[in-house]
């Protein structure tokens, strides 16, 4: 049933590892350089505030164009640009919610001590990452739900969280392992998840290495 994935991480299982490397570099160190070549015509050091940045970037968009903005903006960029200065950049690469993106950005690094705090003190993933997205939560970053703090969480190193996007849903659905779902509940997620963990365990990989598998199937890159 899985043979496609199997087949990815033959052709392309060098490339998954070295962003893993950098996913695990990045968690551990604060920082890491990442290089989406030959899939992208981008490389750029990356710092925890601007990887969250990314996050909120890529919500409703592709993961190209977050990375483009990524790198575009810097780590300093993040850290320091108003928010008029944000919205124009956004604007200018053609980000659909440039004003709103560059508004969660600003309350994000007005917060991000909390946040620091918060991925020191917790080692698990599932807290963290309901701490994060929990509306209720002293931690909660706007413009993060489940699928937006796997996102960063996984990205920061954390292996055992799924991203359901789009296309792990699709891949999911047509591999008939849950049912044909036209929305998306925090139910339904939590499910998929727990379905998409098994099959990882199947294979022998991590969620976080069965998701870069799950992507490059559904688009022919190994980004993030």
């Amino acid at each position: 049933m899985f043979e496609d994935v199997l087949l990815a991480k033959e052709k392309v299982g060098s490339f998954v590892r070295r962003r893993l490397e950098e996913f695990e570099n990045l968690g551990r160190l604060g920082e890491t350089y990442f290089n989406f070549k030959p899939f992208l015509e981008a490389e750029y050091k990356a710092d925890l505030f601007s990887e969250l940045c990314f996050c909120l970037l890529t919500a409703n968009v592709s993961v190209s164009f977050g990375i483009k903005a990524q790198m575009q903006i810097g780590t300093e960029g993040f850290k320091s640009l108003s928010l008029e200065e944000l919205t124009e950049i956004l604007s200018s690469l053609g980000h659909r919610f440039a004003r709103q993106r560059a508004e969660r950005i600003v309350k994000a690094r007005e917060s991000f001590h909390r946040t620091l705090g918060l991925l020191k003190d917790s080692s698990n993933p599932q807290e963290l990452r309901d701490l994060l997205s929990d509306a209720r939560s002293k931690y909660k970053v706007e413009g993060f739900g489940l699928k937006e703090a796997s996102h960063f969480l996984r990205n920061i190193g954390c292996k055992d969280v799924a991203i359901i996007d789009r296309h792990i849903f699709r891949f999911l659905k047509e591999k008939r392992l849950i049912p044909d779902y036209k929305t998306m509940t925090r139910k339904i997620y939590l499910q998929s998840e727990k379905v998409l963990k098994e099959v990882a365990q199947g294979l022998g990989m991590s969620l976080a290495e069965l998701d870069l598998y799950v992507f490059y199937l559904k688009t022919g890159k190994v980004l993030k």
